[in-house]
């Protein structure tokens, strides 16, 4: 028993630790986590020479799962962003469907087709439209299309791969990533669609008042990579990424290109040859993961159906695509964005592996799994319990997500629930309650043209409503799986 308490210490120790590394000490996530995770193995029965071999087996193991899989998932978004190719086809289908239904088209393109897309990139493309066509929903508008916003890019980020933390998740809790395609976008669209129709009644009885809500047409607008102590957000910095496209303030407020850009002068390709390589990577993913189903045992099916296959002759074929219509720099350009987008989370992904390993070799496996199967709360719930609280904490859905999986990943074979749904509840927890230390939040503010109190209607309480409304599908979901 003695020792079973020093072992909790430690590990709340080390948890907590990372935590206020990170928000408090304004450390960078990786050095955080490393930090929490020698200190975990150093002062428990791993040791020296253990808490190394698990440090480094544990990063190996993750990165040898996902490494591939999110730099070419996120080079396939940025190809995706050369090509104008989110904007057209929302615009396309806004003819369809017709305005009434914006918010609801909104949301569900951005939460199935382009989940590997960099959701910052993918909320800097995005935004400009929603801006536009927000008037045409009525006063609440802006307010209507930011829930869409939220909806979209947030629930396919962690719910349906390649949206990258979904991607990261998968691979630390060793969830093959056809599975957390279908399973994810089986909970993630419905999840979408539901959270736009509950904010929207919502929104009917909530106060909008477009002084105190909404800054002023020539209001210079911020945002900032990261909040200051006291929540305040310094000066904007444009996110990297955005495939060789000029963002400057009229792109932001008017939803045009701005003059000269590369949306501005360059030729389009037709709408159905650009979404086709986000469709092939897609089609290939969902292909294999039910032949798997199915027992079809094919070489050639299992090739071409394998995830990192698939992910690059996706990228492969927007590469292509892209180079008939870009320049070679443009190209170039967007690809070496990719890069760097997708190092800070492989290396954070890796390291909370190498968390996972710390945990399973300290012993704290075991305890973990005790109490888990305590029977005091479903083990879903508590997974999403560990998720939310660590997303309160950290500010950051990815970071949330992936510490908890983490966490949880020596223990997630031995709950009463499938793998695919643990990772699952860990993105649906993630998305809980977003506020000011969030980077996203205050990108999103500056690009919809929001006050905080705005923010917080339109960016925050529709992000809760995801998290809350994924969790009962996922629980239905683990009753047929």
């Amino acid at each position: 028993m003695p020792d079973q308490a020093f072992l909790f210490i430690n590990t709340g120790v080390a948890i907590v630790g990372i935590v206020l590394a990170i928000t408090w000490l304004k450390f960078p996530p990786v050095f955080a986590l490393l930090f929490g995770t020698l200190y975990l193995g150093l002062t428990t029965r791993l040791g020296a020479g253990g808490t190394t071999e698990a440090v480094t087996d544990g990063f190996a193991d993750v990165m040898g799962d996902i490494g591939i899989l999110v730099t070419f998932g996120v080079i396939l978004g940025a190809l995706l962003t050369v090509t104008n190719t989110m904007q057209r086809l929302v615009e396309a289908m806004l003819r369809i469907f017709g305005d009434r239904s914006i918010p609801y088209v909104f949301a569900a393109t951005l939460s199935s087709l382009f989940t590997s897309i960099y959701s910052d990139v993918l909320l800097v493309l995005s935004a400009p439209l929603a801006r536009q066509l927000g008037p045409k929903l009525g006063p609440k508008g802006r307010a209507l299309m930011g829930g869409a916003l939220t909806a979209g890019i947030e629930v396919g980020l962690v719910f349906v791969a390649p949206g990258v933390a979904a991607v990261a998740i998968a691979g630390i809790l060793d969830v093959p990533l056809g599975q957390m395609f279908l399973l994810g976008l089986a909970v993630g669209l419905p999840t979408a669609l539901l959270t736009m129709l509950t904010f929207a009644a919502i929104l009917r009885f909530t106060p909008w008042d477009p002084e105190l809500d909404e800054l002023e047409a020539d209001e210079e607008p911020v945002a900032a990579a990261d909040a200051t102590s006291d929540g305040e957000p310094p000066p904007l910095k444009a996110p990297k990424g955005t495939g060789g496209v000029t963002i400057t303030p009229t792109a932001v407020e008017t939803g045009q290109p701005a003059k000269g850009s590369v949306l501005a002068s360059a030729r389009e390709l037709p709408l159905f040859l650009s979404v086709t390589p986000v469709l092939l990577a897609l089609f290939l993913i969902a292909g294999g993961a039910l032949a798997k189903t199915m027992s079809v045992d094919i070489a050639a099916l299992k090739f071409l159906s394998d995830p990192i296959v698939a992910i690059f002759l996706g990228a492969g074929l927007a590469y292509a695509l892209a180079s008939q219509i870009r320049t070679r720099q443009e190209v170039s350009d967007a690809i070496g964005s990719a890069l760097t987008q997708c190092g800070p989370i492989l290396v954070l992904s890796g390291i909370s592996g190498s968390l996972g390993f710390v945990i399973e070799g300290s012993g704290m496996a075991d305890v973990l799994g005790d109490a888990f199967s305590a029977g005091l709360l479903p083990p879903l719930l508590l997974v999403w319990l560990v998720a939310a609280v660590l997303h309160i904490a950290l500010g950051s859905i990815s970071v949330a997500g992936i510490t908890a999986a983490g966490i949880l990943a020596p223990i997630a074979g031995s709950l009463d629930a499938p793998t695919v749904l643990v990772a699952l509840a860990a993105g649906s927890g993630a998305l809980f309650l977003p506020h000011v230390s969030s980077n996203f939040f205050w990108m999103f503010q500056s690009l919809l043209g929001l006050s905080t109190r705005g923010t917080v209607k339109t960016h925050t309480i529709p992000m809760t409503l995801a998290s809350v409304i994924s969790l009962p599908i996922i629980l239905l979901v683990s009753q047929f799986a």
